[in-house]
């Protein structure tokens, strides 16, 4: 079904576009970027070194052909692995033509400098949501070195409103320790479930945007209402079937975010 009741609904790519190249490779997110995404969702971990990359797990195990835990390894031990040959493993198209992600070039672990780059040389805007992923041996650390890069590509400093970078977390500590450093940066609240002190649509300190998963929304679809009414947007993740992304255009959420940013695009009456 085409829906263009929401057209102004942002369409984030989560993890790049993730359904069609490996999640967090370059490759998958030079494909969001062609598919027409507003925005980029990345995971931040910080590595033995104090490099950020984008590693949604604690461990390499799953996205790589490597083993150990992401803080534990340093840059030139994540840059020996391939994070794309685990989707070969998974499927096989029938089709003798290889896709762009097989390119080993496009699928080395991936910094977030890197990431950023590529975000800059883009002939569009492009916004970029970064994740922190807790626990982590490094608490502290991997905020101060996120605001660090940063300030370095100038993108610490525009009003929340017009900043083209937003911080993620389902840590509340995390996001009141971007808060207190950069108040102008906006700040998303991830919930898997809502706590009880929070179902009035309450967020806690330090966060701006409520980040509820699908999942919320499909059980309690009157708290989206609830945190409009308390004055927050809402950015929900992961939307992937059509009828979740009809349900979240119903609400008037602000944000999509999904593994398959081309397919919303349609969906939402943005593509032709």
């Amino acid at each position: 079904m085409t829906h263009a009741r929401q057209p102004s609904i942002q369409v984030v790519a989560h993890r790049g576009a993730s359904e069609d190249a490996p999640e967090h490779t370059l490759a998958a997110y030079k494909k969001a970027i062609e598919d027409g995404a507003d925005a980029l969702e990345c995971d931040v971990r910080l590595t033995a070194d104090g490099h950020l990359v984008c590693v949604h797990d604690r461990r390499v195990n799953r996205t790589s052909n490597g083993r150990g835990a992401v803080s534990a390894l340093e840059l030139a031990d994540l840059a020996t692995l391939d994070f794309g040959s685990w989707r070969e493993t998974m499927e096989n198209t029938g089709s003798e033509e290889s896709p762009d992600w097989k390119d080993r070039s496009l699928t080395s672990v991936l910094t977030l400098e890197r990431l950023l780059e590529l975000v800059a040389d883009t002939d569009r805007r492009i916004e970029l949501a970064i994740e922190t992923k807790h626990p982590t041996r490094w608490a502290g650390q991997v905020e101060e070195r996120l605001l660090h890069m940063l300030a370095r590509f100038g993108l610490d400093g525009p009003a929340p409103d017009e900043s083209p970078v937003r911080i993620m977390s389902f840590s509340a500590r995390s996001l009141h320790r971007i808060a207190d450093a950069a108040p102008q940066l906006p700040t998303v609240y991830l919930m898997q479930f809502v706590s009880p002190r929070l179902r009035d649509g309450r967020l806690p300190a330090g966060a701006r945007i409520a980040g509820p998963g699908i999942r919320i929304v499909r059980n309690q679809p009157g708290y989206v209402e609830r945190l409009h009414r308390a004055g927050h947007r809402v950015h929900v993740w992961t939307v992937n079937e059509p009828e979740d992304v009809e349900l979240c255009a119903s609400l008037g959420v602000e944000a999509i975010i999904t593994n398959r940013p081309k397919q919303v695009l349609s969906q939402l009456g943005r593509l032709a």
